[in-house]
């Protein structure tokens, strides 16, 4: 008979979620095991249990922000405009996590030393549900994806720089992610 397992999901949810509110307040750099394990009243043991280092805990970090992104874009309704969809998935689901988690998108999409278990899996499957959204207006799903990616993820950047100064960051968001997909059907 095994030993039975001493931390839980719940636990490494309660974990996360304290080293999301640690790297908010004080960036990457405030994060430490002792902090996190501290902030939940349990052990050091409990994270290195549960993610290995804190490295590991960096890369729970950023597959919950591919998780989060991947669930709600497999749950996002569709119309029959696949155009619209796409834009309006962007603008509701990824720009409110960078705006309201921005050290989770940095952490999931900035972040290229990350090799732990468990983010490559979830990075594949929001670029899935990703996929799955733009291979309704476009053959070409890979080069499209790559595009499109880069777009959100360079508006992503200028928006929590300040770089929009005056203007109205959604509307720069609709109008840039309307006019690549425009050029995707000129093309």
């Amino acid at each position: 008979m095994g030993r039975p397992k001493e931390h839980d999901e719940a636990t490494a949810n309660a974990l996360l979620d304290a080293a999301e509110r640690t790297i908010r307040a004080g960036g990457i750099q405030a994060l430490s095991v002792r902090g996190v394990a501290d902030d939940v009243g349990t052990t050091t043991r409990a994270v290195y249990s549960l993610f290995g280092s804190k490295d590991g805990l960096l890369a729970a970090l950023g597959a919950r922000a591919h998780d989060l992104l991947a669930s709600s874009l497999e749950a996002f309704r569709e119309t029959d405009d696949p155009s619209a969809d796409l834009v309006d998935a962007a603008l509701e689901i990824f720009r409110p996590l960078v705006l309201e988690r921005p050290m989770l998108f940095r952490i999931a999409f900035s972040r290229t030393d990350i090799k732990i278990d468990g983010f490559d899996e979830a990075r594949s499957n929001s670029l899935q549900q990703l996929k799955a959204k733009i291979a309704r207006i476009h053959p070409d799903v890979d080069a499209v994806t790559v595009q499109f990616d880069a777009l959100c993820e360079g508006l992503a950047d200028i928006e929590l720089r300040g770089g929009f100064g005056a203007q109205d960051g959604e509307r720069v968001w609709r109008d840039a992610l309307a006019t690549l997909i425009r050029g995707w059907s000129a093309a």
